[in-house]
């Protein structure tokens, strides 16, 4: 099996899973070749922990509706319109049907979390996260008798003729070359190459974190593009978060992410404000704060809370730093004490009345008066203990990847590769312009892991 499969499917993340349980139901004979050791299988998406679903009714954890177009729209304020209506539309459209697939698959689904990420209507929660998303379809792939070959890297797909003729691998130190029927890409993007960041980036991208697994170097996805197979998207943009400045270098997760964002106040190194902090539900802005931060002097900023906020967002996997005064918080951390001082009193005189404050929609509680505004829940920080968080740039995946149509399938210019298609971060460029939207990449993930799944066993067949 493994020296004659007839699919080839690269990368063991939530993308390539979909993919190959789909071909497999469909009798084809299929080769997952996953970088990573079996104990680190799953790519990002042992971090993620929902899925974001249109859905006309209740259906599964999910309540009331979640429409197309109210899902478009969202979709389009995060990436400014730079998104492929068509193949986000499909997206949309078919993540209603995906839902009752995952369950048929082993996946399970429980309520969603409560407070500030107010998902129960868009989004639904995996039951064990992200494992037991990966997990359960390991499971089910192993029943199908799909073949998983772990530490395996992939270093060359030789095109000839519009079409994948073998595929080169190593593992154990041992060169491997197989010649599959069919070939789909599901490899992530390249974020873990900090060297591909930093040309991209320049000198800054040194000082980001990231988030998800080591092993997603981009490997494939140059190789395919130096054969001049079709690219989608900007190297410079990408799936970036505020994380905690304390987190590992790599595989730090969804634990590090900071939430405490919109009932902050956020500064840059020189105690200065930057940016709404409260500009939209945390949902729809938490990925914008990683840019933000990059713009940043040395990439850091910090956010500062009082006593009354503290139980409003899910806590960082590290305690806040915690101290009885401003100044006694910015020397903690080691930011201009005078600077801050001002900073905090400035935003505190610009808060007019806060009992509308609603922590989990938006309420209009606004500043006045001071530039950058913060819109919502615009609360003086006034209740001692204060409570201080370091950010740094956390980069999830990058955008820039493989043009498909809407099979799934990739191209040479205007000439589909007979045999090549690709699914998940590797070709969520197609869709994700800028920006991002929670829960969405697991959709995209799913929706085209599943079609080209479905093409890459047509073509095998």
């Amino acid at each position: 099996m493994a020296d004659n499969p007839d699919i080839v499917v690269i990368g063991g993340g939530n993308a390539s899973l979909c993919a190959a349980i789909t071909a497999a139901e469909q009798g084809a004979r299929v080769l997952i070749l996953e970088a990573a050791p079996k104990a680190y299988r799953g790519g990002n998406s042992r971090h993620t922990r929902n899925f974001r679903c249109m859905h006309a009714g209740p259906l599964g954890p999910l309540v009331d509706s979640y429409s197309e177009e109210e899902y478009f729209d969202d979709l389009l304020k995060v990436t400014g319109g730079k998104t492929d209506e068509h193949l986000a539309r499909l997206a949309i459209r078919t993540s209603e049907e995906c839902l009752p697939w995952m369950e048929a698959h082993g996946v399970r689904f429980q309520p969603s979390l409560s407070g500030t990420l107010s998902l129960a209507r868009t989004n639904a929660f995996f039951l064990g996260g992200g494992k037991g998303l990966v997990n359960a379809y390991y499971r089910t792939a192993d029943s199908l008798g799909v073949v998983v070959e772990y530490e395996a890297e992939v270093t060359h797909l030789e095109l000839e003729q519009d079409e994948i003729v073998w595929v080169d691998y190593l593992k154990n130190g041992v060169s491997y070359r197989i010649s599959p029927k069919s070939v789909v890409v599901a490899s992530g993007g390249f974020q873990a190459d900090v060297d591909w960041l930093a040309r991209a980036w320049g000198p800054a991208a040194e000082n980001f974190l990231i988030r998800g697994t080591p092993y997603n170097r981009g490997v494939v996805l140059a190789d395919l593009l130096d054969q001049d197979v079709e690219q989608v998207g900007d190297q410079t943009q990408c799936h970036a978060v505020a994380i905690d400045g304390r987190a590992p270098k790599f595989d730090g997760g969804i634990v590090t992410r900071l939430d405490c964002v919109p009932f902050s106040i956020v500064l840059n190194k020189n105690g200065e404000r930057f940016y709404d902090e409260g500009e939209d539900v945390w949902p729809k802005r938490y990925a914008i704060w990683g840019r933000l931060v990059a713009d940043q002097p040395d990439q850091v900023a910090y956010a500062i809370i009082d006593a009354k906020s503290l139980n409003l967002f899910m806590p960082s996997v590290f305690p806040p730093i915690k101290a009885d005064t401003i100044e006694d918080l910015a020397t903690e951390m080691d930011l201009p004490v005078s600077a801050v001082r001002a900073t905090v009193d400035g935003f505190n005189a610009a808060c007019g009345d806060t009992s509308g404050f609603q922590p989990t929609e938006l309420d209009g509680v606004a500043t006045g008066g001071i530039v950058p505004a913060k819109t919502n829940w615009a609360r003086p920080i006034t209740e001692p203990p204060f409570y201080g968080y370091s950010l740094r740039t956390g980069v999830t995946f990058t955008y820039l990847g493989l043009r498909v149509d809407e099979n799934a399938q990739c191209a040479i210019g205007n000439r589909p590769i007979g045999n090549l298609w690709a699914a998940g971060e590797t070709m969520a460029g197609s869709i994700l312009g800028q920006g991002y939207l929670a829960g969405f990449g697991v959709t995209i993930g799913t929706v085209f892991g599943r079609i080209a799944g479905r093409e890459a066993a047509k073509h095998a067949n």
